[in-house]
């Protein structure tokens, strides 16, 4: 089951049914008394740390104990709320203030992520595809929007089957990704995700190469056999190490076989052509962008000597 009601956050802003929520008197008194989430762009955090919002048009107002869950008992870092100005904010209308024929609206982004946090735990499942945006990146992993402003965590070692350094060298801040829910911890409220899964499998990231072709790819890994070249996020092949090549260069390679029986592809480096080649996930990176999925195997049928497999929920 998706969770398509609950977007990440900047989804809606610029969406039909937003603009309608925030375009009438009459529109705004339906989405309070039905706590429909709109979203607007916040402007500024003032010195009290309330969120000042656009809300096309309207001035809206998040008082600080409602600008995220768990800012009251300091399980959200004030960070967290500073860095959301300039960008939008889902929120729920609270309150509807009419001045000098001015409308201010009192808002709660709080209570936007309690629903949606709410609808994630009990309608989501171990193999669902959602998609999710970058909030944040380190190196030992992407932090991510699953609704609302709600945070979840990819590990690095689950961004791709190729090795990567740091999480900079996948994805960058704002980038919408989809991802697999892994596992979810009602007790402690975690949702947990994976993304290799959904970059395809060896024999699928294989069939866009053919022996003979001389492509271009990113050195990730370099060892005393050889460099481990990167020609898909999900599909790598071992090259002979030359001089002067470093973790990060991206090289010309000319691919010499494709082996399935030992998922190995061996290459040889033409050239080193420096750092300018940076690779960022992209729509035909993927193989799966929703749904569900309940078991996924990397590596081939024929081969033997490796298995590579996930399982989503029980067995």
């Amino acid at each position: 089951m998706s969770n398509a009601v609950f977007l990440p956050e900047g989804a809606l802003i610029h969406t039909d049914q937003n603009l309608k929520l925030l375009s009438t008197a009459e529109m705004l008194k339906y989405a309070m008394e039905n706590e429909v989430i709109v979203e607007g762009l916040a402007l500024m955090c003032d010195a009290s740390h309330n969120l000042i919002v656009d809300m096309n048009g309207y001035t809206g107002i998040i008082p600080h104990k409602e600008t995220a869950l768990g800012i009251d008992d300091g399980q959200t870092r004030e960070i967290a709320i500073i860095s959301r100005v300039g960008k939008p904010v889902a929120c729920v209308i609270c309150g509807i203030n009419e001045t000098d024929g001015k409308t201010t609206l009192l808002l709660s982004r709080r209570k936007a992520q309690k629903k949606a946090r709410a609808a994630i735990f009990e309608s989501l499942c171990p193999g669902d595809i959602i998609p999710v945006t970058v909030t944040h990146l380190e190196p030992f992993g992407a932090f991510v929007d699953i609704g609302c402003g709600n945070i979840s965590l990819i590990g690095i070692e689950s961004l791709s089957v190729s090795r990567i350094s740091h999480t900079k060298d996948r994805f960058a801040q704002g980038d919408k990704i989809f991802a697999v829910v892994s596992g979810i911890d009602n007790e402690n409220q975690r949702v947990f995700l994976s993304h290799r899964e959904l970059l395809g499998t060896w024999e699928e990231n294989a069939a866009k190469f053919e022996p003979g072709q001389t492509v271009r790819g990113i050195v990730r890994g370099i060892e005393d056999y050889g460099a481990f070249v990167e020609l898909a996020p999900n599909l790598s092949g071992l090259a002979e190490y030359c001089d002067g090549l470093n973790i990060g260069d991206t090289v010309s390679v000319f691919i010499k076989s494709i082996i399935p029986e030992k998922m190995k592809i061996k290459l040889i480096i033409i050239d080193i052509l420096g750092k300018s080649f940076k690779r960022y996930i992209t729509q035909d990176d993927y193989f799966l962008t929703g749904g569900h999925i309940d078991f996924w195997r990397y590596s081939p049928e024929s081969c033997r000597t490796k298995l590579l497999l996930s399982r989503f929920g029980e067995e």
